[in-house]
C-alpha cells in the first residue's frame, strides 16, 4: 500500500494518489486471492468507493473464514469494520474491532492488535469519543514500541495522538 503519502492531521485519513490507487486497482481487478481481495477493498475505500469497498469486504471475510488463517480473518475483519467506520457506522465498526482487538491481545498477535487498534481509535476519534481515541493511540503507540518499529513507523501513531490531544484541548476551550 505504497500509495500512502501521508494521513491528513484533522481527518486521520491517508492521503493518497487517487491516479496510482486506480492503477493499481485496475491491475489487481481481476484477481481473486485473499491479499488481493484487502488489497482491492482498501483501494476501493480510499479511492471513496464505499459501496463496492463494503461487498468486498464481507466476501473476503467470507473467504478467510472458509480458507484462511485467524490472523487472516482478523485482518479481513479489521478492514471491514473500517469501511463500516467510512460509512459513518460507528457503533459497528467499534464493536466489530474490539472483538478483534481482544482476540488478537489474548494470542499475543500484538502487530494484528495495533492494527485494530488503531482503527478504532480513528473510528471513536470520528464519533467524538476524544478520551477512548487517545487511549487506543497510545495503546498502539505502545505495542509498536515494544515490537521495536522505528522513528518512522511510529510517526503516524504520534500523529494521531496530538490530532486527540488537540480535539480534547479544543473542546475544553470551546467548552
Amino acid at each position: 500500500m505504497s500509495s500512502i503519502h501521508g494521513y491528513d492531521s484533522e481527518s486521520l485519513r491517508e492521503i493518497v494518489d487517487p491516479e496510482a490507487c486506480a492503477r493499481r486497482l485496475d491491475e489487481i481487478s481481476h484477481l481473486r486471492s485473499l491479499p488481493a481481495m484487502l488489497e482491492q477493498v482498501w483501494l476501493h475505500k480510499v479511492l471513496g468507493r464505499l459501496d463496492e469497498a463494503l461487498a468486498l469486504s464481507e466476501q473476503a471475510v467470507r473467504l478467510a473464514r472458509m480458507s484462511g488463517t485467524r490472523k487472516d480473518l482478523l485482518r479481513a475483519r479489521i478492514l471491514h469494520a473500517s469501511v463500516n467506520h467510512w460509512l459513518g457506522r460507528y457503533t459497528a465498526a467499534e464493536s466489530e474491532l474490539s472483538t478483534c482487538i481482544d482476540e488478537a491481545l489474548g494470542q499475543t498477535w500484538n502487530g494484528i492488535a495495533a492494527f485494530a487498534l488503531t482503527h478504532r481509535g480513528k473510528t471513536r476519534y470520528d464519533a467524538g469519543d476524544i478520551p477512548g481515541a487517545r487511549e487506543d493511540f497510545k495503546q498502539t503507540l505502545f505495542l509498536r514500541q515494544e515490537a521495536g518499529a522505528s522513528d518512522a513507523e511510529l510517526e503516524p501513531v504520534m500523529q494521531c495522538v496530538e490530532a486527540a490531544d488537540r480535539r480534547r484541548h479544543q473542546s475544553a476551550v470551546a467548552g
